[in-house]
């Protein structure tokens, strides 16, 4: 499953969500996260960061069994092959594509906790 900014791919390996982060709309986000938390300079890296803390709150079962390849333009998870694996690849590409499209959540965990996410 692909929209303009994530892809959901699966391989004999497993399955990987990627998150472009060159696209206009995802560096229009990643320009309001920095104004609100300077140290928040939106790459891959940076984007790793900021999704490990919030799946850490809101969906901490998505954490489990994933790995992260952070670029300068691109972020992607990864997790192994299974139907198990292929559910939190969807949900998470479901929970990337909704803070995407209304970011608000994003800016309101950065003004309360920016402090706290261990930035590139």
């Amino acid at each position: 499953m692909t929209t303009d900014c994530c892809a959901l791919i699966e391989s004999s390996s497993g399955f990987s969500v990627c998150l472009s982060i060159e696209r206009p709309e995802i560096m229009a986000i990643g320009q309001k996260m920095e104004e609100i938390c300077p140290e928040a300079y939106m790459n891959g890296y940076n984007w790793e960061a900021f999704l490990q803390h919030y799946l850490a709150k809101k969906a901490p079962h998505l954490l489990e069994g994933m790995g992260g390849d952070p670029e300068a333009g691109m972020y992607a998870a990864y997790y192994g092959p299974g139907p198990e694996n292929r559910q939190k690849a969807q949900a998470l590409l479901e929970t990337i594509q909704t803070l995407v499209k209304q970011p608000e959540p994003i800016y309101q965990l950065l003004e309360q906790e920016g402090d706290q996410i261990p930035w590139d």
